[in-house]
């Protein structure tokens, strides 16, 4: 116990190190805490995830919900109905890209249809527990911001529901049902959107009264848990229902109830206040600091045909990308905006979760499905860090991409 105490400590102090470093150098700290988690995990075998049961999916959870919501309240209402037209076309867009990439190389190193299938579309979502802290740091326009952190929190939807409609296929030998998948996604949205909206309308009115309370900081991430495990009980989606009730909360000014005003006039005191934020903010330090060591720490290296196939998608994914970047980037980015959302493929924990899946059931080649996703999270992440370190500092790499976007970076 005392080791453990120690380690956590020295990992707090090192993450605020790697902080300091990202805001500084542009080094991601993302990638510096992985790489401890695989020191720790896959190359010295101090620890291994399984030793965390359930407890470590309860906190990836966990996580993920409380860094979508902080990404959802610097949205505004404004740079929502300026980009979502942005943030549809590029999400759409770079979902179909990555799963023909997915499916291509996976079928090339040996994988069925089906299998490749299930690979593309697990790769489909792209990490918001990086993208959100990156974007915090990096000096990116808002639209930008919303764009890239709305397509994290809707391409992820679309990856859990086609790749479990997939893995469903496999295990009963049955073929795609086209409708049934469209109509979950539609519900899932549309629900979860709904009911993040009243919940948050229900929390805003009781705030001025919460706030009374002795040690009321931790209801309000209370209440996301409930938000999320309501609806995923349901079988909608519980990231949309938080992206939803943060975006609603973040934007009280906008919405002139009536029954609202019974319980607060003052429109402010129906948001969260600086110290609520700050809060909040604290939260997602310390728990993504855990996770990305946890993310670290799940990655295997034992099947250097997986690696070589994860490097080969993560290239391509790139590369597919730019040219995603170039023609759906919002209507007036500079092109430092434009090289940010080019490198943002990073994919996190839902891909990981969905592509063990297989293997879990012991379906045909399970193990590869997973090998081969695993290798994917850590080179894309890598590659993502890398780019974003070098667009800051490489006048050469600039030239590039200044000529590949065809206009002048607007400073």
């Amino acid at each position: 116990m005392g080791e453990t105490l120690v380690f956590l400590g020295l990992l707090v102090f090192a993450a605020h190190f790697f902080s300091m470093i990202f805001s500084k150098k542009k080094v991601s700290d993302v990638l510096l805490l992985m790489i401890i988690g695989i020191l720790m995990g896959p190359v010295l075998h101090l620890v291994s995830p399984k030793e965390f049961g359930n407890v470590g999916e309860v906190f990836t959870t966990i996580t993920l919900v409380v860094i979508l919501f902080e990404g959802a309240i610097d949205i505004s209402l404004t740079d929502l109905r300026r980009s979502w037209k942005t943030t549809v076309r590029l999400t759409v867009i770079n979902v179909v890209c990555t799963i023909g990439v997915g499916v291509f190389v996976s079928n090339i190193f040996g994988l069925t249809l089906i299998n490749s299938l299930i690979v593309g579309c697990a790769l489909s979502g792209t990490a918001a527990a990086v993208v959100i802290p990156m974007t915090n740091y990096l000096k990116i326009g808002s639209e930008t911001k919303t764009a890239l952190v709305l397509e994290s929190a809707l391409s992820d939807v679309i990856c859990l529901v086609t790749t479990l409609a997939l893995i469903d296929a496999a295990k009963l030998g049955e073929g795609l049902n086209i409708l049934k998948i469209t109509g979950s996604l539609i519900s899932s949205f549309v629900v979860a959107i709904i009911v993040g909206f009243l919940s948050a309308l229900v929390w805003a009115s009781l705030l001025e009264k919460i706030r009374k309370l002795r040690n009321s900081m931790f209801l309000t991430p209370a209440y996301l848990f409930l938000i999320y495990g309501i609806v995923e009980l349901m079988g909608f989606s519980g990231a949309i229902a938080v992206l939803s009730f943060g975006i609603t909360i973040a934007n009280m000014e906008y919405f002139h109830f009536r029954i609202l005003q019974r319980f607060q006039r003052n429109k402010e005191m129906l948001k969260l206040n600086e110290h609520e934020e700050s809060f909040i903010s604290e939260i997602v330090f310390f728990l993504k600091t855990l996770f990305f060591v946890y993310i670290g720490l799940s990655i295997t290296f034992d099947n250097l045909t997986s690696l070589l196939a994860g490097v080969v998608i993560s290239l391509l994914l790139l590369i597919a990308r730019l040219a995603v970047a170039k023609f759906c980037s919002p209507k007036g980015s500079n092109n430092f905006d434009k090289s940010i959302i080019a490198f943002m493929i990073p994919k996190g924990l839902a891909t990981a979760v969905l592509a063990s899946i297989p293997a879990q059931f012991d379906l045909p080649q399970g193990d590869t499905i997973r090998d081969i996703a695993f290798a994917v999270v850590f080179f894309s992440i890598l590659i993502c860090s890398l780019c974003v370190f070098l667009i800051e500092h490489v006048s050469f790499l600039q030239f590039i991409l200044h000529k590949f976007w065809g206009k002048k970076k607007k400073d």
